[in-house]
């Protein structure tokens, strides 16, 4: 089982993955495949059963590369219940992510 560090760590590289994504794929053809598109891939597969909120976190903060704040305001959440759903998305992962 991965441990709650390492998908806090690849969650930061999928974030940065989505931010750049135009052009890291344009740099394909010349470069090859970045190992983050694997991850990518695997993380997009098994949130694909999560809950519809804990998707939504993770569609929000991690493709959409919305900060908790900004979250929070659109859900008109606070903050801190963010903070919270992230922190069961990372256990939700924690169960569907092998090594």
């Amino acid at each position: 089982m991965l441990s709650m560090s390492k998908i806090r760590e690849e969650l930061k590289k999928i974030r940065y993955y989505y931010t750049r994504r135009e052009v890291l794929e344009a740099a394909l053809g010349e470069t090859g495949t970045n190992t983050v598109v694997d991850t990518v891939r695997k993380y997009n597969k098994a949130v694909l059963d999560a809950p519809p909120r804990l998707y939504d976190v993770y569609a929000s903060l991690y493709v959409r590369g919305f900060t908790q704040e900004a979250l929070a305001a659109e859900l008109n959440f606070s903050v801190e219940y963010i903070q919270m759903l992230n922190v069961r998305l990372v256990k939700f992962l924690q169960t569907r992510i092998e090594e």
